[in-house]
């Protein structure tokens, strides 16, 4: 009797963790699964409407397919953006800045760190029409202002802006921990052979680094997809609409939080959810296939 209880010591700590995680976690997503072939206001009775849901959202949104179009944009500008300069700063503080690196390293990673909520307010007067930062600058060198925060294409610019300041560090911090795991020979070896820097860099940096650039790649598209922060708080103004000027920078995400936290919707809002889910898994997927195309045997 003592061995056996012994033996279920584990799984009595462990329950806990599993009780919570179905509670709070695994419920939900069954839950808004179901009800995503609803329609429900949050207090009426729930009506199954099957897939009309679904339907609805690519023959009868078209604030889905722009909210898609921008979150796409995004994604795409900013991704390769934060990439390049957060591998580029990695490389750079590992090479010439090896005793300084830690510093240089926190300056960067600071911006991925800074709550929301603060980087939206730096940014509102930043590119204040009237007395934004930037547009003074751009007096002073006989530019005329731009109404950023009030015209579409600015707007969209803007959040570019802020997705890659926030973005990069984070990446360079990643890419530096797959720096750290490269042989030290390797680079020696080829220094010995004749090769110069960019040729090791070509040769044996960027072949050692493809498992965290897989990574980097696929978790900046699922984060990308995610986007709502800083967009809603950089056009949070009653003023504006949801997105900013005509829409413009309105993600899925923020479409989903207007259909079900504004509108009620909560069928139609889950709905949206899942078919983000499915569009992320394909583009997850497809990058994944194209990554690993080489290696295919």
């Amino acid at each position: 009797m003592q061995w056996n209880g012994r033996k279920l010591v584990p799984y009595f700590l462990i329950t806990p963790y599993f009780l919570l995680y179905a509670l709070f976690s695994l419920f939900p997503i069954v839950y808004s699964l179901v009800l995503s072939f609803t329609s429900w206001d949050g207090i009426s009775a729930k009506t199954f409407v099957g897939l009309k849901n679904y339907i609805r959202i690519f023959t009868d949104d078209p604030l889905f397919y722009k909210s898609i179009f921008n979150t796409l944009l995004i994604v795409v500008v900013t991704i390769p953006v934060e990439i390049v300069l957060g591998l580029a700063l990695a490389v750079f503080l590992k090479d010439f800045f090896s005793r300084s690196r830690t510093t240089f390293q926190l300056i960067n990673f600071f911006p991925y760190i800074t709550t929301p909520v603060a980087i939206g307010i730096i940014f509102q007067i930043m590119f204040d029409w009237k007395t934004g930062t930037v547009n003074i600058l751009l007096e002073k060198i006989g530019v005329d202002s731009v109404n950023w925060l009030g015209t579409s294409t600015p707007a969209r610019i803007v959040v570019m802006i802020i997705v890659g300041w926030v973005g990069y560090g984070y990446k360079m911090v990643l890419f530096l921990s797959g720096l750290s795991t490269i042989p030290e020979e390797l680079y020696e070896s080829a220094k010995i052979d004749g090769a110069k820097w960019i040729n090791s860099f070509y040769y044996i940096t960027l072949p050692m680094l493809k498992p965290i650039m897989l990574f980097v790649v696929i978790t900046s598209i699922i984060n990308g997809f995610k986007l709502f922060d800083e967009p809603q708080l950089l056009f949070q103004s009653a003023s504006q609409p949801i997105g900013g000027p005509d829409h413009a920078a309105m993600t899925v995400v923020m479409r989903y939080y207007e259909v079900a936290f504004k509108d009620f919707q909560f069928g139609y809002g889950s709905a949206i959810a899942y078919s983000l889910f499915i569009i992320i898994s394909i583009f997850s997927f497809l990058t994944l296939k194209i990554m690993n195309r080489g290696e295919e045997t």
